[in-house]
């Protein structure tokens, strides 16, 4: 069987190729590498032990499905395991790499396979990656990697990712459920409005009678549907793509999004505590591997998910770099409760900024999933209520002419 690897270069080199070769040991290799040209490339992989037997253009686009998060804390868990049992690197991630998990993941593997055994380390080789592993995995590996413990800082990682994406599902879940039944119950009122509104129509124009408001109320607003729904539609949808288009590639839109979620009632209470959690569990697995807190701060700005709250953290980092304690940093950003900086406050004291930091995620990670039993809970009649108004609403308007002529008989 021919062994896969590829090579990456650095992300300014925009044109992607697919190339094959043979490396030191003369097995076939095949691989993805970016670079400016052709002949750049063929110098790249002649440095790293690969000589080239063919290069074509690739376009880059890969059908086979993406790599999640759940993806890179798997494979982390994998290689410290491998690592804890004595196995090398290289050795490791060959073997990673050699499973039936996704080609995506496996083709990383061997990206980063080739450039540990060109001579990169694996923090280096894992920051020429910034879509699947941010400054935390870089600044924990880093760290790892110089205190001798990779495979005990791999292990942390995983952990961290798998709680990181335990609270983000949480929050999917809060938001997920009423957000699918308000849109079932707009998809149920569309049919009503356009297919059995209409035949009522069709039956009290033969009745004669005056009917009442609010029946002629619905009947207009199905004529409305039925004339102008698909600019409705389409007006919605597009606003809905350039929302979301805007959303993804301006930073100030983001922002300004992030900050209205906050304003929400009850969801934004939820989505804070999801941001405050993730700030103190990052804190505390950066600090805890001994990562200085400036450098650990700039890790954590981008590990709280929310806009808001990244910016507040990047302030703090610039007043700790200054001298100031992180306390009044957390005070002055008006951000975080006071428990959360008495507990700040006391690990600084102390020196055990970790493990209280620690506390304080575990703390809201519990409190994020009582928010979202409570919400759920709260949310069933309210959307039962809705859901009445929509839909009841709609079958009274129609029975309220018979209801009528049945009083007048």
């Amino acid at each position: 069987m021919a062994q896969t690897s590829a090579a990456k270069l650095p992300a300014t080199r925009d044109t992607l190729f697919r190339w094959e070769g043979v490396n030191r040991k003369g097995h076939p290799v095949t691989g993805r590498s970016r670079a400016r040209s052709e002949s750049a490339l063929r110098i790249e992989l002649r440095r790293r032990g690969v000589a080239t037997t063919r290069i074509r253009r690739h376009s880059g686009h890969n059908t086979r499905g993406g790599i999640r998060s759940g993806d890179i804390a798997l494979f982390c868990r994998q290689l410290a395991t491998l690592l804890a049992a004595g196995i090398p690197l290289v050795q490791g991630l060959e073997i990673i790499g050699a499973g039936r998990g996704k080609p995506t993941l496996q083709m990383l593997i061997g990206e980063l396979k080739a450039d540990v055994e060109s001579g990169s380390t694996l923090h280096e080789a894992l920051a020429r990656h910034p879509q699947h592993f941010d400054e935390l995995a870089v600044s924990l590996i880093k760290a790892g990697e110089q205190a001798g413990a990779l495979d005990t800082l791999l292990d942390k990682l995983a952990t961290h990712k798998e709680r990181i994406e335990a609270i983000r599902k949480k929050v999917r879940k809060a938001l997920f459920y009423p957000a699918a039944v308000l849109v079932v119950a707009l998809i149920v009122s569309t049919i009503l409005l356009i297919f059995v509104i209409p035949q009522f129509e069709e039956l009290f124009s033969g009745l004669g009678a005056d009917l009442p408001v609010f029946t002629r109320q619905i009947i207009d607003l199905s004529r409305f549907v039925q004339r102008q729904g698909w600019m409705l539609a389409l007006i919605t949808l597009s606003g809905s793509y350039a929302l979301v288009h805007c959303k993804n590639r301006s930073r100030r839109m983001r922002q300004v999004l992030d900050r209205m979620a906050l304003r929400v009632p009850v969801i934004g209470p939820i989505l804070a505590k999801a941001a405050i959690a993730r700030f103190a569990g990052t804190l505390s697995t950066l600090f805890s591997a001994g990562v200085p807190l400036v450098e650990a701060l700039a890790s954590v700005a981008g590990a709280t998910g929310n806009m808001v709250y990244q910016a507040a953290v990047l302030k703090m980092r610039d007043e700790v770099a200054t001298g100031q304690r992180l306390q009044n940093a957390l005070e002055n950003a008006r951000l975080f409760p006071d428990m959360i900086v008495q507990m700040i406050s006391v690990g600084e004291e102390s020196g055990s900024l970790d493990t209280l930091s620690g506390k304080v995620a575990r703390f809201y990670e519990e409190d994020v999933d009582n928010a979202v039993d409570n919400l759920a809970s709260l949310l069933e009649p309210l959307i039962m209520v809705i859901l009445s108004l929509l839909v009841g609403g709609l079958v009274i308007a129609m029975y309220l002419p018979i209801f009528k002529l049945g009083a007048l008989v």
